[in-house]
């Protein structure tokens, strides 16, 4: 009996390293993070695709909130969801953000001024936590109609420039979302929000950039269409 127990004793220690070794990531962003649209987010949004593409020796969770923005004068602003501090609780090793799509909506992209701004005090409040966490800005995905307010054209006109300005202001780099999934609208149903198939793009460019490794393999694995990732990841004062 003392040997058993001492084997369950080992076993505990084991599993308590393991996850005291766990890299966290934290997935901030409004409902093309959440999942939004897809059957099974819980295993086929961005974030948990990324999860299963990084494996066990990191924990990722998916802090996405639909509708929301950057803006905290924004109609739904992310900064004053109850996400947003759990998101600083988990107290990330990696903090992903992608914020910005709901923001180019006409009521919202009226206080455009207060951007960059709101910006920059999001990614302080993740820079200041004991973690000292490295943080990444996206680029919001492409948008493929204007019908429910988002523009694309001021994503790419108004949102991109200031995330590139901050970012190069802040030391950032940027994992560019748009590029990555523009040419594939027969992925985007509703055309804001990605499928699975496009999902799987959205997480392997996340993929790319936190470990520089080409991911063939995994794509092949995880069903990926032929277009592939076109992605740019952008450091800060480099084209």
């Amino acid at each position: 009996m003392k040997k058993v127990s001492l084997l369950f004793v080992l076993l505990g220690l084991v599993l308590t390293l393991q996850a005291q070794e766990q890299v966290k990531v934290a997935c901030v962003g409004n409902s093309i993070t959440f999942g939004a649209g897809i059957e099974n987010r819980a295993r086929d949004s961005y974030p948990a695709v990324l999860g299963q593409l990084l494996g066990e020796k990191y924990e990722v969770r998916n802090f996405g909130v639909s509708g929301r923005t950057l803006l905290n004068k924004g109609d739904r602003p992310y900064m004053k969801e109850e996400r947003f501090q759990e998101a600083l609780q988990f107290d990330p090793d990696i903090v992903i953000i992608k914020l910005g799509t709901n923001d180019t909506k006409p009521q919202n992209w009226v206080y455009k001024a207060d951007f960059k701004r709101d910006m920059i005090t999001l990614i302080d409040a993740f820079r200041d936590l004991s973690s000292n966490p490295e943080v990444w800005l996206c680029y919001p995905a492409t948008a493929y109609s204007a019908e429910l307010g988002i523009n694309d054209s001021i994503i790419v006109a108004g949102v991109i420039p200031v995330i590139t300005e901050v970012a190069g202001e802040k030391g950032l780099r940027v994992i560019d979302l748009h590029s990555a999934t523009a040419d594939m609208e027969e992925n985007f149903p509703d055309k804001i929000h990605p499928n699975e198939a496009g999902a799987k793009i959205m997480a392997t460019a996340v993929y790319k950039a936190l470990t520089g490794k080409e991911t063939a393999s995994v794509e092949s694995e995880l069903s990926v269409k032929e277009k592939g990732c076109k992605t740019k990841v952008l450091v800060a004062g480099l084209p």
